[in-house]
């Protein structure tokens, strides 16, 4: 492997700088965080309770009130005391507890103990992290803007039967918490985090009393990061395909409280909606399911359809994503969706996978070749291995991954080298086949090699052509003294069971009998072990099948899919 260019180290210093500047912003916007510097007036009372689209599990809620929290994929059994002062099983699950998302399922509960109990839950919180802001993700922004959007949308159940001293507490917490959130806005990490805490920002200043100027203010500045963030063919800077659902689920409710209160909506929230539930069908499979790619993990139906069902944009989903780089070859019931791009910008960069010219295909209500995904709530070593390049199904070089990922705990776990740019094309082929071709140069810098990708769907819907090659300086094809092996990788669905049919062939066989069959002329095509990171119920055994060549002897291969009809 090569030492880093000059170009490297340059790209290097600068993330360190940049990072090293955003955190010194913000601990020189917070000063000393004291209680009394975020302490003010509460309000008396709110005035809307926006709606909550998420699915509620009255199951989860009898679990909770019983002492018993089963949140990011563990359960914390409370023996009797407060959550909040047992050491926790994971950071996933204490940011799951302090984002108070579970409140969602108490929307179940009838009977006034019930109510009582959970207040209880609320107390214990004010007590132990109310206004404690060091030694917790309780107080980070993101989980901030998730409890504050919580709160407010849950606060009929939060409050019914409440005396006046607790609803006075609430409140008092919940400005404290919003004058805090107001604060450190603008130092939140880019992505994801910033919007939502916009989103909570303008939830409150309408669900909330405020003056006119307050609520101007935060539909300002909710647009602004509308617009830095929502791409302008739908597609969210991260280039995570849930990222579009996990955003509506939030967003929508909002435009309906602007609506239903009689205020002027945000001028970007309507059209930036309108744009993202195209892009959200573009990544979705005939099954319901959506693809994975870069940061994405299991969605269930449920989930998508709670959604889905405000899509008022209709038609047919597109064919590309120009902006977000994403490629979708499709026929009837055969869908193909194929990762042509690159991060946006090393801060956006964080979810990311090493995954350029994968693809994912779906035939009927089954995915067959899919991406390993990444874990819900699995731990950092599980989240980093399903961002390398082998758990893609793509190609891999020296069992290196396409794009360098960063090790370093200050910058984070940011993309921080080797793929930088991408080129790709669509073609229609004489005999009628839908074609993507796309070259990436990831490789370039360590071995001098680029991998070009060229899947055909053809137009029945029953063969997908691939095709991969490596290409030396002058587009040159590797000579017979290239030291390098390259291994192509399908994963497959754990739903599907293998059959091998020959040293060249295998059939792919969904549950309900339907039947692909993947083979190369060119090589002995393998099936090993693999492990699919995106399963609901956790990181989970499954297959791939793989294709291994050295590139002094086969710098091409060519590989088919063909429906068994």
């Amino acid at each position: 492997m090569s030492s880093p260019s000059s170009t490297d180290r340059r790209r290097l210093l600068y993330l360190y700088t940049h990072e090293a500047w955003r955190r010194v912003s913000h601990r020189l916007l917070l000063g000393r965080r004291t209680v009394l510097r975020f302490s003010g007036p509460a309000p008396d009372r709110l005035i809307v309770a926006p709606t909550d689209l998420r699915v509620v599990d009255p199951y989860a809620a009898q679990e909770i009130l019983e002492g018993r929290f089963p949140l990011a994929g563990r359960v914390l059994e409370t023996e009797g005391r407060s959550p909040f002062e047992i050491d926790l099983p994971s950071r996933a699950f204490a940011v799951s507890l302090h984002s108070f998302g579970w409140v969602r399922h108490m929307r179940t509960l009838t009977e006034d103990e019930d109510y009582a109990a959970l207040r209880e839950i609320f107390n214990d919180w004010f007590r132990t992290h109310g206004r404690r802001f060091a030694g917790s993700p309780s107080w980070e922004p993101e989980t901030i803007a998730r409890r504050v959007i919580a709160w407010l949308s849950h606060s009929p159940v939060i409050l019914k039967n409440a005396e006046r001293n607790f609803y006075r507490r609430f409140l008092k917490s919940l400005s404290f918490q919003l004058r805090f959130l107001r604060h450190i806005a603008d130092t939140a990490p880019e992505g994801q985090a910033r919007l939502r805490v916009r989103i909570a920002l303008a939830m409150a200043s309408i669900a909330m009393p405020a003056s006119p100027a307050a609520i101007r203010k935060a539909a300002r500045q909710l647009d602004h990061e509308l617009d830095r963030q929502i791409l302008p063919d739908g597609s969210h800077c991260s280039r995570n395909p849930r990222s579009a659902m996990d955003l509506l689920f939030d967003l929508l409710p909002l435009r309906q409280t602007y609506v239903n209160l009689g205020h002027d909506v945000p001028a970007r929230l309507i059209p930036c909606i309108d744009r993202m539930y195209p892009a959200l069908r573009f990544f979705r499979h005939r099954g319901g399911e959506l693809a994975l790619f870069n940061g994405a993990t299991a969605t269930l139906a449920n989930e998508l359809m709670s959604v889905l069902r405000y899509d008022e944009t209709g038609g047919a989903p597109f064919k590309a994503l120009p902006n977000g780089r994403y490629e979708r070859l499709s026929f009837e019931d055969v869908v193909v969706i194929m990762d042509v791009g690159t991060p946006l910008t090393p801060a956006l960069s964080r979810t990311a996978h090493a995954g350029c010219l994968s693809f994912e295909l779906s035939s009927g209500q089954h995915r067959f070749i899919i991406n390993s995904g990444a874990p819900s709530f699995a731990g950092e070593r599980y989240r980093q291995m399903a961002r390398s390049t082998a758990a893609h199904s793509t190609v891999t070089l020296d069992d290196q991954s396409s794009a360098r990922l960063s090790r370093s705990a200050f910058l984070g776990p940011i993309v921080t080298g080797g793929l930088t740019h991408v080129d790709s094309r669509r073609e229609q082929t004489s005999g009628g086949a839908d074609s993507v071709v796309a070259v990436h140069d990831g490789y370039y810098k360590l071995f001098g090699l680029k991998h070009e990708r060229d899947l055909a769907l053809h137009s029945a819907g029953t063969l997908l052509r691939g095709r991969d090659r490596f290409l030396g300086r002058r587009g040159a094809a590797p000579g017979p003294d290239c030291p390098h092996m390259a291994v192509a990788r399908f994963h497959v669905h754990p739903a599907i069971r293998l059959e091998r049919q020959g040293d060249h062939e295998v059939a792919l066989v969904a549950p309900d009998g339907d039947c692909w069959i993947f083979s190369c002329v060119d090589l002995p095509v393998e099936i090993e072990e693999d492990v699919f990171f995106a399963d609901p119920s956790g990181v989970r055994p499954s297959q791939q099948l793989t294709l291994t060549f050295a590139l002094s002897e086969l710098a091409e291969i060519q590989w088919t899919l063909e429906r068994d009809v």
